[in-house]
């Protein structure tokens, strides 16, 4: 895998005679340190440590960078204070989805995005493209020489709070403080996630990355703290319904499909995609993303033909034997008029139709509410 792109922290799975490294979207990304279950339950009852330094960072600043990123994303910026963050999405004009991001304000005229690893190319030729022709914002991407890790799980902050001349504790979701300093890297501490659990995400420069990494894991061992990768990230945020571009968000998949609507602010003017967003509203999204879970035997996958009344009517987007609640579950996306909760439907599975109930969503949910956050 030579021909791969590698984190700053790729030679730090070798470490650990299980771990096992994949090709994911050009990158060589660890999808387990010492085992998927492991890792998921260690999220879930104490802390795991992620490296997601493959996301891309792009920061908008100068003048006009508020009206720009309305323009561009479906939220709200000019809500947003010095020190917040917010989920968002870029939309093409006929609904479809860019991308979904984070938008942190930084200060006046100052953000950074953080965009999915796969698309991080492909939104900043879409942001570029949509520059303004002169006197705009500048629009800079410093993915390479950002390093991401994320502390994710209930003793979190614990962790954080032996390391950092901060107080974690006293962060808000969705807040952050830039100048802070972990494990003596300068970093810019997030509460954000993308687990279901509370947590922290952890910007840092690409050279500190290792230190970062290995006085965390020291700091939370006597805590449980375990290294997690690709594997795990993915059933803890398909448990918590945590979408995934290419999966539960595409170009063919509005956020109103994904039933994300709370992130897309019609009232606060124009932006691209607005229309099609807006008629979409008006007439009800024509499809819905729901929970399924399986009342035969079988598990879901992404995919699946989904049927009712003897006719396909979607497919499943995500789907697995949960590890936490120990159900065979799915996120699937359907015509609207089958979405009702306790909907009999039936996924194909290998040829045969099984059958299957529209379900409540999120399967899990942490006490306190966690944070939501684009994944990959």
């Amino acid at each position: 895998m030579d021909h791969l792109k590698k984190t700053p922290l790729r030679a730090q799975a070798d470490a650990f005679p299980d771990a096992r490294c994949i090709d994911f979207g050009g990158w060589e990304l660890p999808v387990q340190f010492v085992g998927i279950q492991k890792e998921h339950e260690a999220v879930r009852t104490a802390a795991g440590l992620f490296d997601v330094s493959h996301m891309g960072e792009f920061l908008v600043t100068g003048e006009g960078a508020e009206a720009y990123l309305q323009r561009m994303t479906t939220n709200d910026v000019s809500g947003l204070e010095d020190g917040q963050a917010q989920y968002s999405l870029l939309c093409y004009p006929d609904g479809g989805t860019v991308d979904d991001l984070l938008v942190y304000r930084l200060g006046e005229g100052r953000y950074m995005l953080v965009v999915n690893a796969s698309n991080t190319v492909k939104d900043f030729e879409w942001l570029k493209l949509h520059l303004p022709a002169e006197g705009g914002p500048s629009l800079r991407d410093v993915s390479e020489e950002t390093a991401l890790l994320a502390l994710q799980g209930p003793a979190a902050a614990a962790i954080l709070s032996a390391v950092t001349d901060a107080d974690p504790a006293a962060l808000k979701p969705f807040r952050f403080l830039e100048g802070a300093t972990v494990c003596g890297v300068p970093v810019l501490l997030s509460r954000t996630g993308y687990t279901g659990e509370d947590g922290f995400e952890l910007y840092a420069p690409a050279a500190g990355a290792a230190a970062l990494w290995t006085g965390l894991l020291e700091a939370g061992r006597e805590h449980g703290l375990l290294p997690a990768g690709l594997g795990a990230r993915d059933t803890l945020r398909f448990e918590a319904r945590l979408p995934l571009y290419g999966q539960e968000l595409s170009p063919d998949i509005s956020p109103l499909e994904a039933g994300l609507g709370p992130f897309v602010k019609l009232g606060k003017g124009e932006f691209i995609g607005r229309e099609a967003l807006a008629a979409q509203k008006d007439g009800g999204p024509p499809r819905r993303l729901v929970g399924l879970e399986m009342i035969d035997r079988g598990i879901p996958r992404c995919h699946y033909p989904v049927y009712a009344d003897g006719r396909r009517i979607g497919e499943v987007t995500t789907g697995t034997q949960a590890p936490t609640l120990k159900r065979s579950l799915g996120l699937a996306l359907i015509e609207a008029a089958y979405a009702a909760i306790g909907s009999a439907v039936e996924v194909e599975i290998r040829g045969r139709r099984l059958k299957a109930e529209v379900v409540k969503t999120p399967f899990y949910r942490a006490q306190p509410v966690p944070s939501i956050r684009s994944k990959e």
